[in-house]
């Protein structure tokens, strides 16, 4: 193709166009500068300086000067109530909404917000109805989620169960809590002095129903060996003893780390039906394969009770070289010392127990070394949290501190070591 000279005017027209764009640009973006209070460059000059106190108030002051800064509001609001300042929080969420130019989009992020700085500050009601405002919108899965947690506060199992439905229908997750919710369900049926024996019976149906779906999962223990533990109870307040001991025996086999939390209920229901003995045989092979500090003070106890000191304290020492526990030889000197007292609580001098002591260590006052060794086991007598970290002395199924569900394990804190 032949070069033709007049295409050499293209060069200077071309380089003219873009100087003029370049220059249209900077004067723009000049101009948008220039419309910018001060107030906002202070701001972020605090913000850089790391002073978020004044950073916020030049912010507030460039949201007074230029109402129509959404995305200022957002942001002051979020500051808000990270740093707990819910009153404020609220009231830059509500002017959002107060406006009738507000675009759908943004009504919709200032409601949710709003329910947010409502839950925080601990306004469940209002907190609830800000929740179900947008339950119709993309905010539905996080309200769901915020409307689950606001009816476990309440403890309104029915509805909490309600609202995980709705979420399995929007996302295909599984929902551990579920199961513990209709566990709930049938505690406050069985609760009382007219228990509803029917209601718990169907809320543990369901129950069963929901733990199904999880068995295999890491979690599925727990939820087993609850159910199974409030059937238990069921059937011992029906006066069924052989149904109660059938399923408080079935925990050793489906859930056997939570064998502790029912050896002594299990041990009870034996010794009801005049069959303590096999029942301590079963729990002593049950210790040998899931060694337990419960399950050992237990076995201990009922050993020391049917067949004396001696085949008790020859267990004792086995179970204690095989697993070393200063809880479990504080248990020990406990059950002998309780043991060694008649009803009035006065030492039994010629009894088998009195002479228990002397067998065991010679010249030993067990009194006394129970309560040096008890000092140092009562920080670890307790149950913890593996998500916080909170310790209680009782084992929960929903931790008190940070309200998760199956976080306990059903060991004292020495075991966990």
């Amino acid at each position: 193709m032949d070069f033709e000279t007049w295409w050499l005017i293209f060069v200077p027209v071309l380089f003219a166009l873009g100087w003029i764009a370049s220059r249209v640009d900077i004067r723009q973006m000049l101009s948008e500068t220039r419309s910018l209070p001060n107030s906002y460059f202070k701001g972020l000059n605090f913000l850089l300086n790391e002073e978020p106190d004044r950073a916020i108030d030049a912010f507030v002051e460039v949201a007074k000067l230029d109402p129509e800064t959404t995305e200022l509001h957002f942001a002051l609001g979020s500051l808000f109530r990270r740093r707990g300042e819910m009153e404020r929080a609220i009231r830059v969420h509500q002017s959002l909404l107060s406006r009738a130019d507000l675009p759908q989009a943004d009504r919709e992020s200032a409601q949710h917000e709003l329910a947010q700085d409502f839950l925080k500050a601990g306004m469940l009601d209002r907190a609830e109805q800000a929740f179900e405002q947008v339950l119709d919108t993309r905010f539905a899965v996080p309200a769901v989620r915020a409307l689950i947690r606001i009816y476990e506060s309440e403890h309104d199992w029915p509805r909490a169960i309600e609202a995980v439905k709705r979420l399995r229908a929007l996302v295909d997750e599984p929902v551990p809590q579920l199961v513990h919710y209709q566990c709930e369900r049938a505690v406050a049926a069985m609760a009382g002095k007219n228990p509803d024996f029917k209601a718990a019976s169907e809320a543990l149906d369901a129950a069963d129903h929901a733990a199904a779906a999880l068995r295999g999962d890491a979690g599925s223990q727990a939820s087993e060996a609850r159910i199974a533990m409030l059937r238990a109870q069921l059937a011992r307040l029906s006066g069924k003893p052989e149904e109660e001991r059938a399923y408080l025996a079935s925990v050793l086999d489906t859930a056997p780390e939570y064998a502790s939390l029912i050896a002594g209920e299990l041990i009870e229901s034996y010794r009801q039906v005049g069959q303590q003995e096999e029942g301590l045989a079963v729990l002593q092979n049950h210790y040998m394969r899931h060694p337990s500090l419960d399950t050992f003070n237990v076995v201990f106890r009922e050993l020391r009770s049917q067949h004396g000191h001696k085949p008790a304290w020859a267990f004792a020492r086995e179970a204690l070289r095989a697993h070393p526990s200063l809880l479990g030889l504080d248990r020990m000197l406990e059950a002998e010392l309780v043991l060694n007292e008649d009803p009035a609580g006065v030492r039994l001098a010629a009894s088998e127990g009195s002479s228990a002591a002397a067998d065991i260590v010679a010249g030993a006052d067990l009194s006394l070394l129970r309560t040096l060794i008890h000092k140092h086991t009562q920080r670890l007598d307790r149950y913890a949290c593996r998500v916080c970290g909170f310790e209680a002395r009782h084992f929960y199924w929903q931790c008190p501190g940070c309200n998760s569900w199956e976080t306990y394990q059903p060991r004292r804190l020495e075991e966990m070591k």
